[in-house]
């Protein structure tokens, strides 16, 4: 193999190595196996490119340009030109797709789901890394400097992960960075002999090496001062790097560069914490409240909704933020003839409980909380601004009881021909299944609200679902067709799967997501906890508003306007609570007493948890590491497994060792095998009846070897003769010297493919399955021969017993 081939196929290995520090960051390592082979289709263009040779610039040109082929090939091939030329259109989506990536990378906590933005960066940074690695180390022959895009690339995922990359990622990454340089260095000896000092460049041109006279750095000197930059740059890189959130439920909201909130709402989904929440072992307080409702079940804290389905998931849209106003604007869509009453509700939240939203009654009238917090219109939500979270936060809220009647909804007429649009909009992705189970579900309704109530109905109790909060998480078109197929789910399931059919029927709907009105404490307070986190689906009528329905089973309360001839709820003024005993914090459990130790090991108790009601994701189990390194291992090392056993060998058959006769008898024999096998290896089978000088006249005849190969190999078998009929053999010098001369007049004489057989799938590396053979065959004659003793000393004490 060629030097600059060995340095293509390391720079390869060095970038799948460092990209495996991205493993924790994601779901799944499905997209590092596409970014392996797209990274190879890269590496191999690159590798023809020089072999034309094109110029530099050139090569690298043609590499990129390939890759944004393969790029558009696999992320935007339907808006590609025939499919596969990366036209405006295709350049375009790629756009969006990083802008989505760069927004779920914000909002997710880890392993994030795999959705096509964050495929696409993933996938798409790895292999940007790889060509740059690929060009600064093979086609501009200088591999110290690449070392700096690799750890690079490690420093993004330790900052993404908030430095949860790990060291089994880190010593990946610096293995590839070693073996580069490794490759590199055997690159350079192979072209300019063993490098003692620098070489530098005089008005008579280089020097030899050998005199110490260095006007430049070496290469090992540069490598020193390239890897400290780096090791530097891996170490500080992850501390300005935003750190993913640890999801909506809790944790930091949406970062802005430095963690802490923005003046902005991104998109945010809840799947990140929601089905965690509802799996702990412990229902942790996250926080209490009073109010004066006179059925607190029905008093659901909302968060934010989920408008926008874009067919992979479920997602909030980007808002503008107001100024909170002192008195909230009228809900949209309510009219003057339903039902309100105003309740007001004191909340205290935990300390531990720590998100960038604010829960409140839907649909808030006023708020009143301290700190820095922001108002979203559209979906009435309260976000903090400049790093403001809910943590210790005590706020009052003024809230409406809309009570709408069920003949309110059925007559509700056309909403706006804008939301309507904006809230029906579904992806073309969307199974027809989905829109032909809600049209036989709903068969025979006579208006929107019929529909609703018969879709509610059909997945809380007609539908033979099942509650199971164990079922794999997913939000996008495959999810909730494999939902409807498999009735098996909690309520992210349920509330997206009814939302979409709801979209499909021309109602306007999306998804709410916060927690249901907790428990009642011996106190009076009411105590929300971790498994209290839900969503449930908002459908909007014209003259009521957005109004909640509830088709999760054993879950949270059905609304009273989807249940015949209920009573609705009131307000009690008598009931109202006094702001000396609501606005005072109730008595939470504390990280140090309450806070379970898996939490605890978590890190998601006490005020530096960085997720107040989600517990921090704990990152790949140990065994899928190792299972994921051991496949690497295979990967790489088992194909190449004879060239590491060759390149042993000959190692050990030329380095020195002892000084007795009987010592360098084994070198020279050693030596001589070395030869025959590296003849064997180009295609000169050995031949054992011939004699070493005969046998080294047949090398030089066949491997049409030049004069200095010829006499280094007839002066090893000379050597050779000695020591196998000389009554005092004399040691041989220059044996290591001899051996190098034939190995590179063999390798010169030879095709290129002959050579590359020869590198990599030598055939004297056949010699470990006949060793193998013949120490199985010893070892069962070993145990045969025990197992004979065995029975003839049995016969003896027979014969002994009966004869006694």
């Amino acid at each position: 193999m060629s030097g600059r081939a060995r340095l293509a196929l390391s720079a390869y290995a060095a970038t799948l190595l460092a990209a495996g520090a991205l493993i924790p960051l994601v779901e799944g390592v499905g997209w590092l196996v596409q970014a392996a082979v797209l990274l190879g289709v890269q590496s191999g263009v690159g590798a023809l490119a020089r072999r034309v040779p094109l110029a530099r610039t050139l090569t690298v040109a043609a590499q990129a340009l390939v890759t944004l082929v393969l790029l558009t090939l696999v992320f935007a091939r339907d808006h590609a030109l025939l499919g596969v030329l990366p036209g405006p259109q295709a350049v375009m989506r790629l756009g969006e797709l990083l802008v989505a990536g760069g927004e779920d990378v914000g909002t997710y906590s880890t392993p994030a789901p795999l959705t096509d933005g964050i495929k696409l960066m993933v996938v798409g940074g790895v292999i940007l890394i790889g060509l740059v690695v690929d060009a600064m180390a093979v086609t501009f022959r200088s591999a110290a400097p690449a070392g700096l895009p690799l750890l690079a690339l490690y420093s993004v995922a330790a900052g993404l992960s908030d430095g949860g990359a790990g060291w089994v990622w880190f010593l990946l990454a610096a293995s590839g960075y070693l073996l580069l340089l490794l490759a590199e260095g055997r690159d350079r000896l192979s072209q300019w002999g063993r490098v003692f000092g620098g070489a530098s460049r005089t008005k008579g041109g280089l020097t030899d090496g050998l005199s110490g006279v260095s006007g430049g750095s070496s290469p090992v000197r540069t490598g020193r001062r390239i890897g400290v930059l780096a090791l530097g740059i891996a170490l500080v890189a992850p501390l300005a790097l935003p750190a993913l959130d640890s999801g909506l439920l809790g944790g930091n909201g949406p970062g802005n560069g430095k963690g802490s909130g923005g003046g902005t709402i991104s998109a945010v989904n809840p799947l990140v914490s929601l089905q965690n929440n509802l799996n702990q072992p412990e229902n942790r307080e996250v926080m209490t409240y009073r109010s004066n409702i006179v059925n607190p079940q029905n008093l659901y804290l909302r968060i934010l909704a989920l408008d926008e389905f874009n067919g992979s998931e479920w997602r909030s849209s980007t808002r503008r933020l107001t100024d909170v106003p002192d008195r909230l604007p009228q809900p949209t869509g309510l009219g003057g003839d339903v039902s309100v009453t105003e309740v007001r509700t004191n909340i205290s939240a935990s300390r531990s409980y720590q998100q960038t939203y604010l829960p409140l009654p839907y649909p808030a009238s006023e708020v009143r909380v301290g700190g820095r917090w922001r108002y979203e219109p559209e979906g009435r939500t309260l976000v903090g601004d400049d790093g403001q979270t809910t943590r210790g936060a005590q706020y009052e809220v003024g809230s409406l009881v809309v009570e709408p009647t069920a003949e309110q909804l059925a007559a509700s007429g056309p909403p706006p021909e804008e939301l309507r649009r904006e809230y029906t909009q579904l992806p073309g992705s969307l199974p027809e299944v989905v829109a032909e189970t809600a049209a036989q579900v709903t068969k025979g309704s006579a208006n929107a609200y019929e529909r609703a109530v018969k879709l509610q109905d059909w997945f809380a109790s007609e539908g033979g679902f099942t509650y199971d909060t164990t079922v794999t998480s997913g939000t996008g078109s495959s999810a909730i067709a494999r939902f409807l197929r498999d009735k098996e789910g909690f309520c992210v399931h349920f509330s997206f799967s009814m939302a979409a059919m709801a979209r499909t029927l021309g109602i306007p709907a999306r998804v709410a997501v916060g927690f249901t009105p907790g428990t009642m404490k011996s106190d009076g307070a009411i105590s929300v906890g971790l498994r209290d986190a839900h969503a449930w689906p908002e459908l909007y009528f014209e003259g009521v508003g957005w109004t909640r329905f509830e088709p999760t089973p054993s879950r949270g309360s059905t609304p009273s306007w989807t249940r015949p001839e209920v009573p609705t709820d009131t307000a009690s003024d008598a009931a109202e609570p006094s702001a000396d005993t609501s606005t005072e914090p109730s008595a939470l459990p504390s990280a140090d007493d309450s806070c379970p130790p898996q939490l605890r090991q978590e890190g998601g108790c006490g005020p530096s948890q960085a997720a107040g009601a989600a517990p921090t994701d704990r990152g790949t189990p140990l065994g899928t590491v190792l299972l994921v390194v051991l496949a690497a291992v295979l990967v790489l090392v088992l194909p190449l497994s004879p060239l590491l056993w060759r390149t042993r060998t000959g190692n050990r058959r030329l380095g020195s060792g002892g000084r007795t006769p009987a010592d360098a008898a084994a070198r020279t024999l050693a030596a001589w095998r070395e030869i025959t096998d590296t003849a064997w290896d180009h295609g000169i089978a050995p031949d054992d009846s011939l004699t070493p000088r005969k046998a080294a006249a047949r090398i030089v005849r066949l491997g049409r070897l030049d004069t200095t190969a010829a006499e280094a190999v007839h002066r090893i078998a000379g050597s050779v003769e000695q020591v196998l009929y000389a009554p005092e053999p004399r040691p041989a010098a220059g044996l290591a010297e001899d051996a190098s001369a034939v190995r590179a007049g063999l390798r010169g004489s030879a095709g290129r493919g002959t050579r590359l057989r020869a590198t990599l799938l030598p055939r004297s590396s056949v010699r470990v399955v006949w060793a193998v053979a013949d120490r199985r065959t010893a070892l069962a004659e070993r145990w045969a021969g025990r197992a004979g003793a065995g029975r003839w000393t049995a016969r003896l004490r027979r014969l002994t017993r009966q004869h006694g």
